[in-house]
């Protein structure tokens, strides 16, 4: 089923009302467009049969014109041969084809009268449409903020949000502890007097070799 009957249910629509009724206002709004996109086509070929009819009818009454001018010119010449129950034939055929010229001009004017309700329809239409698609933009945005919206406030209070941070520490406490293991190994505790002494003995020793290869180098100078 149709949401408008006709075109004319279109122009008394009130869009934001239909939106307010509806329970999903995007669906409504492409729904909307759609029948008015379809009802303006169709008043557009009734528009264009129009015009084509019209362009017939003109054809058709040239060709009454001068059918009657032909006719005229036949009356004349039956007249002046004195014959006159020729050009009276004449006439009443002309008559006849004058009849048939004033219908077309009657019918081309109630044309011509529904072509410019046509034309004033599709303005109609091209207007609801411009505010259909308006409203459909605007409630695409709503919904994308509102989106973005639901998407930022989960990022700022959901628990993934909670599990990220939660791990943040984790890692952080883990950093502390590797740090404090490299502090740990480069740390050196005061000495002992055991050690103090092993390090005096071995400088001494280290001298002493010293001194000898000082006097076994002096010795070869000699």
């Amino acid at each position: 089923m149709g949401i408008f009957s006709r075109s004319r249910d279109i122009f008394a629509a009130n869009i934001t009302e239909l939106l307010d009724r509806s329970e999903d206002p995007a669906k409504m709004i492409r729904m909307v467009i759609l029948e008015m996109e379809e009802t303006l086509v169709e008043v557009r070929a009734s528009a264009a049969r129009c015009i084509a009819d019209g362009k017939e009818m003109r054809r058709a009454l040239t060709r009454l014109d001068e059918l009657q001018k032909s006719w005229t010119e036949k009356a004349e010449l039956a007249l002046s041969k004195d014959r006159e129950d020729l050009a009276k034939a004449a006439l009443i055929e002309r008559q006849k084809a004058a009849d048939m010229a004033e219908g077309l001009r009657s019918e081309i004017g109630q044309i011509e009268a529904t072509l410019k309700g046509y034309e004033g329809d599709i303005g109609k239409l091209q207007n609801k449409l411009r505010e259909a698609r308006a409203r459909q933009n605007a409630i695409a945005a709503r919904f994308e903020s509102a989106v973005t919206r639901a998407r930022a406030s989960e990022l700022l209070n959901g628990s993934r949000t909670e599990d990220a941070f939660s791990r943040f520490e984790v890692l952080e406490r883990r950093a502390d502890f590797a740090e404090g293991r490299a502090d740990a190994l480069g740390m050196t505790g005061p000495k002992s007097l055991e050690e103090e002494i092993a390090e005096l003995k071995a400088a001494e020793a280290v001298d002493a070799e010293l001194e000898a290869m000082k006097a076994a180098i002096k010795a070869k100078g000699k």
